[in-house]
């Protein structure tokens, strides 16, 4: 009988240790380190935002309106295709002399500005649609042949 029970021991003690073992295998994951805080990749303060509203114009379009604008309109910012801040501050100087812009000079090219740029394009550059000032396709298509026409 004597080897029935030393058999029986070692069943008992192997049992014990592998089940420790596997809650200790278990309770290694759920005891685990947090994962270090994540860091921004760009501080919300570092960033500046570049308004930037060609409305549907190719760089090469953009930059002919940009000289058409320094020849004219005091734009004295790089010739680079982009038409940001500076390059509608001096459309909205010529469309506050010429085409009823009413709003600040601020350089941003929103309802007012468009209204008054769709009034240059119906008289010269082929706009049908409304003077709503919202840049659809009618309006991209003739300031796409204003860009063309300052080539």
């Amino acid at each position: 009988m004597r080897p029935n029970v030393l058999k029986r021991s070692i069943v008992s003690v192997t049992a014990v240790i592998g089940l420790a073992a596997g809650t200790l295998a278990g309770a290694g994951t759920s005891f685990a380190a947090p994962a270090p805080a994540s860091k921004a990749a760009v501080s919300s303060e570092a960033v500046s935002v570049l308004a930037v509203n060609n409305f549907g114009l190719s760089a090469t379009q953009a930059k002919n309106i940009q000289r058409w604008l320094a020849d004219s309109w005091n734009y004295n910012d790089r010739i680079d295709g982009e038409l940001g801040t500076n390059s509608w501050k001096a459309f909205q100087r010529c469309l506050a002399e010429h085409w009823e812009y009413k709003g600040t000079i601020d350089g941003d090219p929103g309802t007012n500005t468009i209204k008054a740029l769709q009034r240059l394009l119906k008289r010269y550059w082929g706009y049908t649609g409304s003077i709503d000032g919202n840049a659809g396709a009618g309006t991209k298509a003739a300031f796409k042949r204003m860009a063309d026409g300052h080539a």
